[in-house]
């Protein structure tokens, strides 16, 4: 009996863990993601600080502004996604002209995204910002607060032009596998951006003390320079990035791929537009106890972000080697693949959350702000580090799904899942009844497992797995 236990347990690592080989091809994609995500989410944690020194009313401005950009982030990540599926599989294929009609594809639905937003938050800021003052605790200055937002907002939709054109180039580049320049470019961008809020916050070297306009000058000189390097690096070096070559010059797309990639990628454009601003309305619940919430999750959500790069990079990493694999027919290995890089996400989660867990007391001690700030914002970081393990397997979950070309699923599974569950609930709770806002919080982000449990349904099913470039 023991010998069959023992020989079942082998036969169920083996599922779980991969030969060197397979995490040498793992590192060489996600290292470079990781070291770019966590460098600039240092950065931006380095920046957010900066902003918290100069007090609450300024930090909770720039989050709340910050709060409604992420919106339009995901939105242009995921109008993006749905071509970088083809593009993935594309390459898997060595199908090159396919990748560069999937780059045109890219720009024009970029720049669709990109109008469409300046003109929402240029015409309807003030009000979104409104939404998340609310009288709730001796912290802050709501008039101040909206004062600052207002003005941090409009400087940054400069920069939105810029990180639109970055980002159709650093997302191509991945997935013909090329993460390296993407990473430089990222890496030259932050580190400009770090000196510059450094100066522009705090009046350094004869320059005017501009404090939080200052950190959003800085963001969009940076953007602009990490657009230069992409786009000079590529077409610098067209023959190691074929999907450039004739790009502008026979700029053209398939009918039948266009209506594919419009097929394919508006429920990931749906899905990442109502996943963004469902966490932007959670947040507004949060909000929704007083502006000492908003300054405490804010805290909570810079120092997660450091550590969040692990699964979102391992996310990354499943959606670029299982479509590239299944780009390339070899279907059997890309579902063993795939099981192999959920289970490393989840266990490298863990290590990762249980060290988050140590700054919890020492992080919130960095930012000039009130105790009960500081204290919230303690406790809310052990509850993340204590659900990232879950955060882990729905992200790989989600990816995995989306890498077959599932996307109406993925819909399902990630926005539908926190507009039918999450935001019910945290409006309720935040609305009805006096539960003290650390169980409000805890209760919301629980309800991640149960996401962890349709996930692992999804992916067991196997429905996902399918090649959508067969001629």
């Amino acid at each position: 009996m023991k010998g069959v236990f023992e020989k079942n347990m082998k036969q169920g690592l083996r599922k779980l863990i991969g030969t060197k080989e397979f995490y040498k091809k793992l590192l060489v994609v996600a290292v470079p993601i990781m070291i770019q995500n966590g460098i600039s989410n240092f950065v931006s944690m380095l920046d957010n600080i900066m902003v918290g020194r100069i007090g609450t009313d300024q930090m909770s401005g720039v989050a709340i502004a910050n709060q409604l950009l992420f919106v339009f982030y995901m939105c242009i990540f995921g109008s993006l996604a749905g071509a970088g599926i083809f593009g993935a599989q594309f390459y898997g294929k060595k199908d090159y002209e396919g990748v560069r009609h999937t780059f045109c594809a890219k720009l024009l639905i970029g720049l669709a995204v990109l109008l469409l937003s300046l003109a929402i938050f240029w015409f309807g800021g003030s009000f979104l910002i409104s939404q998340y003052l609310h009288e709730g605790s001796e912290v802050g200055n709501l008039e101040a607060t909206f004062a600052y937002a207002k003005s941090y907002l409009n400087i940054m939709l400069i920069g939105l032009v810029p990180f639109v054109i970055a980002q159709v180039y650093a997302s191509t580049l991945r997935e013909c596998g090329k993460t390296i320049a993407p990473m430089v470019a990222s890496i030259i961008a932050v580190f400009l951006n770090l000196g510059l809020n450094f100066i522009l916050i705090f009046g350094m070297f004869g320059c005017p003390r501009l404090m939080a306009d200052g950190a959003a000058i800085a963001t969009c000189i940076s953007r602009v320079a990490e657009c230069l390097i992409l786009v000079i690096w590529t077409h610098a070096t067209p023959k190691r990035h074929e999907f450039i070559e004739g790009a502008y010059r026979h700029f053209k797309i398939p009918v039948t791929l266009a209506k594919q990639i419009i097929w394919k990628g508006m429920p990931l454009l749906l899905n990442e537009l109502l996943w963004s601003s469902g966490m932007a309305t959670i947040n507004q619940c949060y909000a929704y106890r007083g502006l000492a919430i908003v300054g405490a999750v804010n805290i909570t959500s810079t120092l997660s972000n450091v550590f969040n790069i692990v699964f979102i990079a391992m996310g990354s990493s499943v959606a670029i080697i299982v479509g590239q694999l299944l780009g390339a027919g070899k279907i059997e290995e890309a579902k063993d693949t795939d099981t192999k890089l959920i289970a490393f996400s989840v266990v490298s989660s863990a290590i990762v959350a249980g060290i988050m867990a140590c700054f919890a007391g020492v992080f919130p001690k960095s930012y000039q702000t009130e105790p009960i700030v500081r204290e919230l914002a303690t406790k809310f970081i052990l509850i993340n580090a204590l659900i990232m393990p879950a955060n882990a397997f729905t992200n790989a979950s989600y990816f995995t799904i989306r890498s077959g070309g599932k996307t109406g699923i993925t819909f399902v599974f990630d926005s539908g899942f926190t507009w039918i569950v999450l935001i019910p609930i945290a409006l309720m709770l935040s609305r009805l009844t006096n539960l003290p806002i650390v169980w409000l919080y805890l209760t919301v982000q629980s309800c991640d497992i149960i996401k962890c449990i349709i996930g692992y349904i999804m992916v067991k099913k196997g429905n996902w797995v399918q090649n959508i470039v067969t001629e």
